[in-house]
């Protein structure tokens, strides 16, 4: 009974923590956007509309792509440009590219395509050669996978233009939802991105006022990018997103969650690609956060409710004590579904969602015994701080990798 008692304890705390992501996401949407952290611009003062540089690095064919990139050529904003980057012409992503080209005549499009091995991070290597060829002080990086509206320009720059904290402002981010799902693998990418990934942001940036800048959309002034090193100073960083966030804070400008959601589209994901994107991630998140990595454990409680049954015995009480902890759960991201306008296509799964819950506690261990991850058909060592090495090719080093593939491989 022990037993029980212990993880029940634990789950009530996973709840506990959950109810307040639940309560920081509603409060983060609860404050109106354009202006930033509440305030109001000054009516006497005209909103001002600084050109955007938009890099927008290309790897392969994202869900949705075309569409992804076509809404970033209808902005209602005076002036800005994009800049594709990619490694090789070969790359699919260079025709969808082309076509945007060709049917945006009126805009400000240059596509770059240069094989680039600065460092070791793919995507750093890809935005260095858009950053360089990039013409205004203002830069977004953003992700191919990302979708948004028509004014989403307007909305992210509106906080570093304001005249009463706009000059404090080093970076913008934004809150990221999933959207689509047509697979299982991408109908438990976007149940994690509107439960775990969006409760956290907004919990560490409502309570704790922590930047945690996710990359999918990042906002930045030149002079104060190159204040913290400029992108080649992250070049050999899995995490460059959270470090620049984090040294633009230590730096002392502001990092702001912009309230404005941009969509990270997933159709067509296999249950491989979300494996190996969170075993990466928590590997990300471990050598980040070191010891504070065993509190996304306690904090499943789906997870955590069926150790008893495990540990102790099945049984009436056990099994029960897990479905109550399941529905809770499901009537949770049910809510932030609706709270956030990201309701999967049918409600019935969101049934899914403890079984999600479920495959993320059963990779939580992972990252704590391997130290490898592959990234864009690349293999890297990653050190502390999500520092990346080269992987050795040959030795006992390589062979020990290779039949930890062929285990994962055989059960993926």
């Amino acid at each position: 009974m022990i037993i029980f008692l212990f993880f029940a304890f634990i789950t009530f705390l996973g709840l506990v923590a959950y109810g307040f992501q639940i309560w920081a996401v509603r409060s983060c949407l609860s404050t109106p956007c354009s202006c930033g952290e509440g305030q109001r611009e000054t009516p006497a003062l005209p909103r001002l509309f600084p050109p955007v540089s938009i890099l927008k690095p290309l790897k392969g064919l994202d869900d949705n792509l075309f569409d992804n990139l076509m809404s970033f050529c209808t902005q209602d904003y005076p002036e800005y440009e994009i800049i594709f980057s990619l490694q090789n012409h070969n790359d699919p992503a260079y025709k969808i590219a082309r076509k945007i080209e060709e049917k945006c005549p009126h805009r400000d499009i240059t596509i770059i395509v240069r094989e680039t091995g600065a460092g070791l991070n793919p995507k750093v290597n890809n935005l260095l050669p858009a950053y360089k060829a990039s013409k205004h002080e203002l830069v977004l990086i953003s992700d191919s996978n990302v979708m948004v509206d028509a004014n989403y320009l307007k909305e992210i720059t509106s906080h570093l233009v304001n005249p009463e904290t706009g000059h404090e402002v080093g970076l913008v981010s934004n809150i990221i939802k999933g959207v689509g799902g047509r697979s299982l693998g991408a109908i438990f990418e976007n149940l994690h991105l509107n439960s775990f990934i969006m409760g956290s942001v907004c919990f560490l940036d409502k309570f704790l006022k922590m930047p945690c800048v996710v990359g999918k959309s990042m906002l930045m002034k030149k002079k104060d990018l190159e204040a913290i090193g400029g992108l080649r100073s992250v070049k050999d960083i899995l995490a460059e997103d959270y470090v620049i966030g984090q040294r633009m804070q230590e730096s002392g400008k502001k990092v702001v969650l912009s309230k404005y959601m941009v969509q990270n589209v997933n159709e067509y994901w296999g249950m491989k690609r979300f494996l190996n994107r969170h075993t990466r991630w928590g590997k990300l998140r471990w050598k980040m956060g070191g010891g504070k990595y065993i509190f996304e454990l306690i904090g499943n409680p789906v997870f955590m409710s069926t150790m008893p049954i495990i540990f102790w015995q099945c049984s009436k009480l056990t099994v029960t004590f897990a479905i109550l902890t399941s529905l809770v759960k499901i009537a949770g991201d049910f809510y932030l579904g609706r709270k956030a306008g990201t309701e999967l296509e049918n409600p019935f799964l969101y049934l899914l969602s403890p079984i999600k819950d479920l495959v993320i506690g059963l990779i939580w261990s992972v990252p704590i015994v391997s130290h490898t991850v592959v990234w864009r058909g690349n293999r890297y060592i990653i050190g502390k701080d999500s520092m990346l090495f080269p992987c050795p090719e040959n030795g006992f080093w390589s062979l020990r990798y290779r039949i930890i593939d062929a285990i994962k491989g055989r059960f993926a």
